[in-house]
């Protein structure tokens, strides 16, 4: 059979330089819309049944953010629900996936997609749960649908946002994770937290970006998570429209979804840098860490991001914003797209399960801390 390549479905992204029929091919990442940002990449490969691909992507020495590509393996799966590490090399500016495929037709990814449809699927099961409301605040760009699901009867709010980095499609599946636990009747956990608080979740931050097949910007080639000072319908309606109905409902506690290219390790960012962060703050944020930490062994606090010095964090970055802005307990969680270097998974790496039972995990933490923020 003949090889072909193809990316033209939802998330798609990758452009063929040149496809040799004994296994040699050449591939560039496209780059987001209107932006210099390019790293993620999903397509899928038919014919090579039982062939040593060697799929080099040829641009890899140009994408956003290098130190991604190190001890990195890619991901595959022959059933889109399923996905599995293949051999991946990087060197002189070539990322090279080495695989022999099984079946007729394998899709190859950055990390394990979460598409649009499934996005779809996410809301329309939560909607049916007693108690959820599912609000669209606004559209974006390309006209889709910012949903916001709502549930709880508590005096505390408490707002997630996932996504705004549409290639980091771990955040969504931690969100999936953590509604699943969150809506399940029978968990006293998740019970006690809805009648202390009313939840706001925004599973998706980024639709045009996901669509696309962006790594990190929306459907203009804006980085929604520099957008939070100044955010606007016309460059950022996503930021603009949640920014509006936190501003309707408050905030006490904000948990924002993310992924990191470079470091194999679960961790949490706060606001640390922002100008109105007290002691007070610190103790909230550090709290939920140590909570955390101590329900996950998956999740750590000695690897991380640099603490901001005292009044120097950039506020158009959500979590310095909104701890500056509210005074809300604000968080950054980030997941690898590489694997949990602490907790090793050889076949799967990080995987969107370990995402989702991280995001069931969370709920245990809020728990913890809710009576402080």
């Amino acid at each position: 059979m003949t090889i072909k390549i193809n990316s033209a479905f939802d998330s798609g992204n990758i452009d063929v330089v040149s496809v040799d029929q004994g296994g040699a091919i050449e591939l560039e990442i496209c780059k987001d819309n209107g932006s210099d940002f390019f790293q993620w990449f999903h397509y899928r490969v038919s014919g090579a049944k039982g062939q040593a691909l060697s799929m080099a992507i040829t641009n890899a020495g140009d994408a956003a953010y290098l130190d991604g590509w190190k001890d990195y393996q890619a991901c595959a799966s022959y059933d889109r629900e399923t996905w599995f590490r293949i051999d991946t090399s990087y060197e002189n500016g070539v990322l090279t996936l080495s695989h022999a495929p099984e079946l007729d037709t394998v899709w190859y990814a950055y990390f394990a997609p979460y598409s649009m449809e499934r996005h779809q699927d996410l809301i329309a099961w939560a909607q049916t749960y007693p108690g959820v409301d599912l609000e669209v605040l606004g559209e974006t760009l390309d006209g889709q649908s910012l949903d916001c699901l709502s549930v709880g009867n508590g005096e505390k709010t408490i707002w997630i946002t996932a996504r705004q980095h549409p290639g980091e499609t771990m955040a969504e599946w931690w969100m999936e994770g953590f509604l699943n636990r969150l809506l399940d009747q029978d968990d006293p956990v998740a019970r006690k937290l809805l009648s202390l608080a009313r939840f706001h979740m925004v599973p998706n931050m980024n639709p045009d970006g996901s669509r696309r097949g962006h790594l990190r910007t929306n459907a203009k080639g804006i980085n929604l998570n520099r957008e939070w000072d100044k955010a606007s319908p016309e460059n950022s309606p996503e930021v603009f429209f949640v920014l509006e109905r936190i501003r309707a409902t408050g905030v006490d506690l904000h948990l924002d979804v993310h992924g990191d290219e470079g470091l194999p390790y679960n961790f949490i960012a706060g606001g640390e840098g922002a100008p109105n962060f007290t002691a007070d703050d610190q103790y909230k944020l550090d709290a939920y860490k140590v909570a955390l930490e101590a329900i996950s062994p998956d999740f750590q606090t000695l690897h991380g991001y640099d603490v901001d010095a005292p009044g120097t964090a950039d506020l158009s970055i959500c979590t310095n914003y909104m701890a500056n802005t509210f005074g809300c307990l604000a968080m950054t969680l980030e997941m690898p797209f590489k694997d949990n270097a602490d907790l090793p998974d050889v076949f799967a790496g990080w995987s969107p399960e370990r995402c989702r039972k991280l995001g069931a995990a969370n709920l245990d933490a809020m728990l913890a801390v809710i009576d402080d923020v």
